[in-house]
């Protein structure tokens, strides 16, 4: 298993667009500096280190899709979330794959 599947998991991809298209809870977690210049739409931001202050807002979520930059956040966030019971979260990677991924699933719909 590489380190990327270590990471993100076997399924990253399958789960991201089965989750995505379920109508995840996608929640970036960069700094609201980062989340102004650019990032998903339909998207919250909750930075990495306000993760714990704001667990209620993960709360009767079916899915939850967390990204950041380049995955590295975005999975200490997945962890957190995973150590206080939940178990519907997804490590996305970056903002980039997840607008993708969104993309890919929009235009397989029509």
């Amino acid at each position: 298993m590489g380190i990327f599947s270590t990471i993100f998991g076997n399924k990253k991809n399958g789960s991201l667009k089965t989750v995505i298209k379920e109508g995840a809870f996608l929640v970036d977690v960069r700094s609201e500096i980062e989340f102004s210049s650019g990032s998903v739409n339909g998207a919250v931001n909750i930075p990495l280190e306000k993760i714990p202050s704001q667990i209620t807002r993960f709360k009767n979520k079916k899915n939850i899709v967390l990204f950041c930059r380049s995955g590295s956040r975005s999975s200490m966030a997945k962890t957190m979330l995973e150590q206080t019971g939940f178990k519907n979260v997804v490590n996305g990677g970056s903002w980039q794959k997840v607008k993708q991924e969104i993309t890919q699933a929009f235009e397989q719909a029509f």
